[in-house]
């Protein structure tokens, strides 16, 4: 007997890193220190020292079941966008500049081949938040997961300036709300949608006219990351006053928790366009309203509170990152909370 007889191939590992090595080399910055393989990533706190009140933030989180439809479709190569999303989108959120990344990817069996492609889709997330991928762990659980999944997870750290932190305190009523645009479902509320759909490599390579692509290709679009989009923002010289990431818990749960007691965030759902998915999602399953805006994002990613002074220089930075905003509401006095009317 040997640990290959017992289900974990030693020799799949020593591939899979030869073969996301260069995927990860490319999103290293200066700050990165040695290579890749050691036992931990090391990272230059030399910039910050340079900060004149440095404060590190972090965010960890996964992709969900919406690895699920991955494997279906036989198509690795964007979910590790979302997972590191799911985690800068946290950082930039509080005003932060994500500095580094780590992955987890647990699976029933290392295929090299596929845990590189899977790793590609991280190391494109690191690249367009500018984030380094420092370092990571794939794990083999024979007995414990199919040998064909996996499960996939990371965390960031980031830094800010303390006076430059977002942290909703100033929200007060008559500022604007305004939501920049998702790229449709993105990691949250597959539960449902897997509910909802019938998930079979058939249905999801199924085109729809309404959708403008197939059911797969819609679903499994990379969440977006607003990195980019929220240093446009802070480099147009507006002053975000809160900022909340729209993931589990749609609108009702994520909304309020950037507002200080005594205001209430009311959104007018007529202000932009619900992406054709949700009211697929929403017909085909004969889901609330409610229960539409307390589980997805319904088309925002983000939801800022800004400023009535700032609500144009705000939009200009939003479209020169590549990104479509709307004024999607406002502030008002009130019991905290968000009102969609």
């Amino acid at each position: 007997m040997d640990y290959k007889k017992a289900g974990v191939d030693i020799e799949a590992g020593y591939k899979s890193v030869e073969l996301m090595k260069d995927a990860v080399k490319a999103t290293f910055r200066p700050e990165v220190l040695g290579g890749i393989g050691g036992f931990s990533g090391a990272f230059s706190l030399s910039k910050i020292k340079e900060m004149e009140d440095p404060v590190l933030l972090s965010g960890t989180d996964g992709c969900g079941t919406k690895v699920k439809l991955a494997f279906i479709m036989d198509k690795h190569d964007t979910i590790g966008i979302d997972a590191v999303a799911m985690c800068v989108n946290d950082v930039a959120c509080a005003g932060g500049e994500p500095l580094f990344f780590l992955d987890y990817i647990a699976c029933g069996k290392n295929y090299p081949e596929k845990i590189a492609t899977i790793v590609s889709g991280v190391a494109e997330g690191c690249k367009q938040s500018e984030c380094a991928l420092i370092g990571g762990e794939t794990a083999e659980h024979p007995g414990l997961m199919p040998a064909d999944e996996y499960d996939l997870a990371g965390f960031s750290v980031g830094v800010v300036e303390k006076k430059d932190l977002i942290t909703g305190e100033n929200i007060k009523p008559g500022d604007v709300l305004i939501g920049i645009a998702s790229s449709g479902v993105h990691s949250n509320g597959f539960s449902l949608v897997r509910s909802v759909f019938t998930i079979t490599e058939e249905s999801l390579n199924t085109y729809y006219d309404s959708l403008g692509t197939t059911l797969g290709e819609a679903l499994l679009a990379p969440t977006k990351i607003y990195v980019k989009t929220m240093k446009s923002i802070k480099n147009s010289g507006v002053r975000v006053k809160g900022c909340s990431h729209i993931t589990g818990g749609g609108f009702y749960e994520n909304i309020p928790r950037m507002l200080p007691d005594g205001v209430r965030a009311v959104v007018k759902k007529d202000s932009y366009k619900v992406p054709p998915i949700f009211d697929m999602l929403q017909k085909d399953g004969d889901i609330d309203e409610q229960m539409m805006y307390n589980t997805f994002n319904m088309g925002l990613g983000m939801v800022l509170a800004v400023d009535p002074a700032d609500v144009d220089k705000t939009l200009e930075a939003i479209k020169a990152a590549g990104e479509e905003g709307y004024i999607v509401g406002s502030v008002e006095a009130g019991e905290k909370g968000v009102t969609l009317c």
